[in-house]
């Protein structure tokens, strides 16, 4: 109760509309004396107002409106039976805290999710960029399937991993709900998923048309793919978050930095050991060309963090 708030008991609910009700409704802060029905109408209350609504309960009467809610929450040691079936989710401890605490590492859990499939789609349009831009032009193919299969199976997999395992963010219980409709790939993120493809592209494509003057084919396809590689490697940074890595910290998830150096030197073993280079279709390439390699590499990452930052202070 907050000065201003006002109860209701289950008498004077009768006497309110749903109508007066609505209006009503923020008001409220207790309920006293109150019916199945009238849980089941505060329930579809909040949802009018297009609020997530979770309702607790212990009793036969809880039932109904626990079946109502977005989400119900039955208490695991004094809930009934009937309680519990009704619910979505069972409070083992009967503890209020814990919900909080569920609601965060699901939140946390929901981001993970979505930053790696963010990170796994930019970076496969940008392959996918490439090989249509060498067709409509028709050049030689950037890369050999082997080199798709090994970025997808090798470099990517471990910063797929460790984005997965980025720590809850502190400002997580800050955000509204997300819409229980919406999709996972939402019209902003489709865009961030385009836009940065793009980015990682024009390098690769870069160091493939610098390949292709200095030596031909296969240079140009070995430059391409590490470009490539290298890119996404330094991508699994911007996809931690939508923060920039100055916020985010970079020895907050440690699990990034092994895979990074951990598909580096797969990256490496395969571009320096010469019996490896049939294997995987690769030409010989010099230290000046490898520093081209993580230049262009890089690019985009910069590009991404200083739009971040720059973001940020602007929003300050």
């Amino acid at each position: 109760m907050e000065p201003g708030d006002e109860v209701l008991d289950g008498a004077e609910l009768d006497r309110l509309s749903d109508a007066e009700l609505d209006g009503e409704l923020p008001r409220i802060s207790v309920y006293a004396r109150v019916s199945p029905e009238h849980k089941i109408r505060i329930v579809s209350a909040w949802q009018r107002r297009g609020a997530i609504v979770a309702m607790t309960g212990d009793g036969v009467n809880d039932a109904p409106a626990l079946k109502r809610a977005d989400i119900g929450i039955a208490m695991g040691i004094t809930g009934t039976e009937v309680s519990k079936d009704a619910a979505a989710m069972i409070l083992s401890d009967d503890n209020f805290a814990t919900i909080v605490k569920a609601v965060e590492n699901g939140r946390g859990v929901y981001a993970n999710i979505k930053n790696t499939v963010h990170f796994l789609l930019s970076g496969n349009m940008a392959g996918i960029i490439c090989v249509l831009f060498a067709s409509i032009a028709g050049l030689a193919a950037p890369f050999a399937p082997v080199h798709l299969l090994f970025i997808n199976l090798l470099t990517d997999s471990l910063p797929a991993i460790s984005i997965g395992m980025e720590p809850v963010a502190e400002d997580v219980l800050d955000h509204k709900p997300r819409d229980p409709k919406g999709s996972i790939l939402d019209r902003s993120l489709l865009i961030r998923i385009g836009v940065e493809g793009v980015l990682i592209a024009i390098p690769t494509m870069t160091a493939f048309f610098i390949g292709l003057a200095e030596a031909g084919a296969p240079l140009g396809m070995t430059m391409a793919f590490a470009t490539l590689s290298l890119a996404r490697l330094f991508h699994g940074f911007n996809c931690r978050g939508d923060a920039s890595i100055a916020r985010l910290g970079v020895s907050s998830n440690p699990y990034t930095l092994f895979a990074f150096v951990g598909g580096a030197a797969l990256l490496a073993a395969v571009l320096f050991i010469p019996f490896l280079h049939p294997l995987i279709q690769l030409a010989d390439v010099t230290i000046g060309q490898v520093g081209l390699i993580v230049a262009l590499a890089f690019a985009p990452t910069l590009v991404v963090q200083v739009y971040r930052m720059a973001r940020d202070l602007i929003r300050r």
